[in-house]
C-alpha cells in the first residue's frame, strides 16, 4: 500500500524559521528541530569544510563574521546577499536553499522522505521576490506546490484552531480579521474577510525593510554608546565584539518583552563589563519603528474603505509582536483586544501546513469548499511614452489590492513609422513616472513589417496568479502578431543559474569557490546587489541619458545596451510567436519605445479596491504626503 503524502508548511523567516505538519487527527503540528527547538535561526556558517545552519551558525559567527550569513530574505529578488562570505557574493536563493535544506532534514528525521511542501512569503513580496523563494524550495529538494502568503496562512491557523472556525474551515459567523504580522525582518498587515469557508482577502499593506532585527540594531546603537561613554570600549574596526555585542542585544529585546529592564555583558580584553536598559529607554529609541506599522495600518484600512468598527479579530503574528509596545499601540487605536492565544512564531507555519493538506487531498479546486482569495500589494503595469508630453509614464494595468486571479488587457499604439519592434517592459510598484518601481522584465515584439503605420495598436494582457506569479502576452491584432512568456526577472536566477547550483549543491564541492569561479568569469556584467530604498532620481528629458542608479527604472525613451552595462538588468529571452511559428530571437540592440494609447480602455478589472486605470492624472498613493511617506519605504 503507498503511503500516503504527508502534508508540511514551512515558514522561512528572516530571522527565524519553523516547520508544520498535519498528524493523523487532522491536527497542525510544529516539528522540533534536531537541536530541540521549534524554530532554527536563518543563520548559515561556512565552515572550512562544512556548512552549518542554526543556532551553532550564530556562535559560529560570532568569532569569524566573514563566514557568517543572515538574514538573507531581506535580499531575496536582488542579484546577490549584501555582504561577501570568504571573499566572494552568493545569491540569496543559495543561502534560502541551505536554511530550508536543513529544515527538511530535520523534518525528515520525524516524518521520513518527503518532497511536497507549501512554503510562505510575506504579503508584500513582489514578484521577483516570490520567484526566488520558489527557486530556493527548488534547490533544497522541496516540490513547491505553492506559496501563501503569511498573514492568509496566520488567519487559516487562527480560525481553525481558536473556535471561531469550525473543523471543515467555516466561520460560524462572518469575521473581519485584520492580521498584523511584525517578523523579524518584514512587516505585513492584510485585512481578510471570512465567510463561511471562504477566504478573501481584502487588502494589504506592508514593509520589506521593516522588522525585528531593526529594533534589535536600535538597542544594539544604544547599547555601544553606553559602553563606549561609561567603559571608553572601543568597537570599532572589531567585528567580533560588534557580533557579540548584537547576540546580547537580541537577548536583551526579547528579556524587555518580559522584564521593566535588563543587563547586558559582553567581555573586552580579558575584563567584564555591563550596562542596563530599561524598558522605557527601549522604546523610547524604536518610537518611530512603531508608528511606521501604525501609519501602515491605517493606511490599509483607509485603502479598504472602513475602520476600525467593522473589524472583529485583531491577530498578531511574528516573534516581535510580544514587544509591549505592539499590544499597547494596536489596543490603543482599535479599541479592541488583541488575539495572541496562538505562539506567533508556529502560526504561519500551522496555516502553511494546513494549505497544504487541503492542495494535496482536494487539488487547487479544494473539495472541501475552503477557498483562499488573495490581493496583489503591488500595482502592476508598463512603461512607455506618453503621446502628450512625450515623457516617460507609468501605466498601471492592475492596481494593488485587486482580487486575485485575474486578467487585464491594455491597448497601446507604435511611436513612428516603419517601427521595427514593440519592447513591453513590466514593472511593479514606482510612481507615475516609473521611479522607484521594480523592473520584472520585458516581453519583445520585433520583425515588424517595414510599412508598417505610426499608431499600429498593440494590446498587452496580463494574467496574475493566485500565487503571484504573472504571464504576459503583447499583440498587434492586425498583424497576428504576438510576444508571450511567463515573465523572467531581470534580477535573479535564470533556469540554467538553478541546474547549475543544483549540480553543484548536490556534490560534495566548496560552494564558494564555485561562486568565486563564476565571478570571475562574470566580473564584468556581475549585476549590483539589492539596494535599500533610495530617494528617486528626477525624470529625464528626451534627449538625456539617465544617470545609474542601483534602484533606478530602464527608462522607455532612450536606453544603453542591458547587456554591457553592469548597473542595469540584464533583458530576458523569451519566445515569439507569429503565426504558430515558434522560434528563440537575439535581443535587438536598436530598443524602440511605444505610446500610451490617447483614448482611455473602456473597462477596467472588476473589484479594483483602487481604480486608477482611466486616469493617469492620479497616482497610486493619491497624492498624501503620508502615502508618499508609505510608498518612499517600499522600494524594491
Amino acid at each position: 500500500m503507498e503511503k500516503p503524502e504527508v502534508s508540511v508548511g514551512i515558514d522561512l523567516g528572516t530571522t527565524f524559521s519553523a516547520v508544520a505538519h498535519i498528524d493523523s487527527e487532522g491536527r497542525p503540528l510544529t516539528i522540533i528541530n534536531s537541536e530541540g527547538e521549534l524554530t532554527t535561526p536563518s543563520a548559515v556558517f561556512f565552515d572550512h569544510d562544512a556548512v552549518i545552519v542554526g543556532t551553532e551558525a550564530t556562535i559560529a559567527g560570532e568569532s569569524d563574521t566573514d563566514r557568517l550569513a543572515r538574514n538573507a530574505k531581506r535580499d531575496m529578488g536582488g542579484a546577490r546577499y549584501r555582504k561577501k562570505i570568504r571573499d566572494c557574493f552568493l545569491p540569496p536563493e543559495i543561502i534560502q536553499s541551505l536554511i530550508l535544506n536543513r529544515l527538511k532534514s530535520d523534518a525528515e528525521l520525524k516524518l521520513g522522505e518527503f518532497q511536497k511542501a507549501v512554503i510562505t512569503v510575506p504579503a508584500y513580496f513582489n514578484e521577483p521576490r516570490r520567484k526566488a523563494t520558489q527557486d530556493a524550495g527548488e534547490l533544497a529538494g522541496i516540490d513547491v506546490i505553492d506559496i501563501i502568503n503569511e498573514p492568509t496562512a496566520a488567519a487559516l491557523a487562527y480560525g481553525v484552531q481558536q473556535g471561531f472556525l469550525n473543523a471543515q474551515g467555516a466561520a460560524k459567523e462572518i469575521e473581519r480579521v485584520l492580521v498584523y504580522d511584525l517578523g523579524g525582518g518584514t512587516f505585513d498587515v492584510t485585512l481578510m474577510e471570512i465567510k463561511n469557508s471562504h477566504f478573501k482577502t481584502i487588502g494589504t499593506a506592508g514593509d520589506v525593510y521593516l522588522g525585528g532585527i531593526d529594533w534589535d540594531h536600535r538597542i544594539f546603537d544604544f547599547a555601544m554608546k553606553e559602553f563606549e561613554t561609561k567603559h571608553q570600549i572601543s568597537f570599532e574596526d572589531d567585528n567580533s565584539l560588534k557580533e557579540k555585542l548584537m547576540n546580547q542585544c537580541i537577548r536583551a529585546k526579547a528579556s524587555l518583552s518580559a522584564r521593566s529592564q535588563t543587563i547586558v555583558r559582553i567581555e573586552h580584553n580579558g575584563e567584564r563589563y555591563k550596562i542596563e536598559i530599561t524598558r522605557a529607554e527601549f522604546e523610547d529609541v524604536t518610537r518611530d519603528l512603531l508608528e511606521r506599522t501604525k501609519l501602515t495600518t491605517e493606511r490599509l484600512l483607509r485603502d479598504a474603505k472602513t475602520d476600525w468598527s467593522a473589524v472583529t479579530k485583531l491577530l498578531l503574528v511574528g516573534g516581535s509582536t510580544r514587544m509591549p509596545m505592539v499590544a499597547k499601540m494596536l489596543e490603543k487605536i482599535s479599541g479592541l483586544k488583541v488575539d495572541r492565544t496562538l505562539s506567533p512564531d508556529e502560526c504561519v507555519a500551522h496555516g502553511a501546513a494546513i494549505y497544504a493538506d487541503i492542495l494535496l487531498k482536494y487539488g487547487q479546486d479544494a473539495g472541501t469548499g475552503i477557498s483562499i482569495k488573495n490581493v496583489n500589494s503591488h500595482d502592476l503595469g508598463v512603461l512607455g511614452i506618453d503621446s502628450k508630453t512625450q515623457t516617460q509614464r507609468r501605466k498601471i494595468v492592475i492596481p494593488r489590492n485587486h482580487s486575485l486571479p485575474t486578467t487585464a488587457s491594455r491597448k497601446y499604439r507604435t511611436a513612428k513609422d516603419g517601427q521595427t519592434q514593440i519592447i513591453v517592459r513590466v514593472i511593479e510598484g514606482g510612481t507615475d513616472t516609473g521611479q522607484g518601481a521594480t523592473m520584472i522584465g520585458k516581453c519583445i515584439v520585433q520583425d515588424l513589417p517595414p510599412d508598417i503605420k505610426k499608431g499600429t495598436e498593440i494590446v498587452v494582457s496580463f494574467n496574475y496568479l493566485s500565487s503571484g506569479r504573472i504571464d504576459v502576452v503583447a499583440e498587434i491584432p492586425d498583424l497576428n502578431i504576438s510576444a508571450d512568456t511567463a515573465i523572467n526577472r531581470t534580477d535573479g536566477m535564470t533556469r540554467a543559474d538553478v541546474l547549475s547550483w543544483k549540480e553543484k549543491l548536490a556534490s560534495d564541492a566548496d560552494l564558494l569557490d564555485f561562486q568565486k569561479s563564476s565571478e570571475s568569469d562574470n566580473s564584468a556584467t556581475a549585476p549590483p546587489p539589492l539596494a535599500a530604498p533610495t530617494v528617486a532620481t528626477p525624470v529625464q528629458l528626451k534627449d538625456q541619458k539617465p544617470p545609474l542608479a542601483k534602484a533606478a527604472i530602464v527608462p522607455a525613451i532612450r536606453l544603453t545596451n542591458l547587456e554591457t552595462d553592469p548597473e542595469k538588468p540584464t533583458i530576458p529571452e523569451i519566445k515569439v510567436t507569429k503565426k504558430n511559428n515558434n522560434r528563440k530571437i537575439d535581443i535587438p540592440s536598436d530598443e524602440e519605445m511605444f505610446v500610451f494609447e490617447e483614448k482611455p480602455p473602456t473597462s477596467a478589472p472588476d473589484g479594483s479596491a483602487l481604480d486608477f486605470l482611466n486616469d493617469t492624472s492620479k497616482s497610486s498613493a493619491e497624492g498624501s504626503e503620508l502615502d508618499d511617506f508609505l510608498s518612499d519605504l517600499d522600494v524594491d
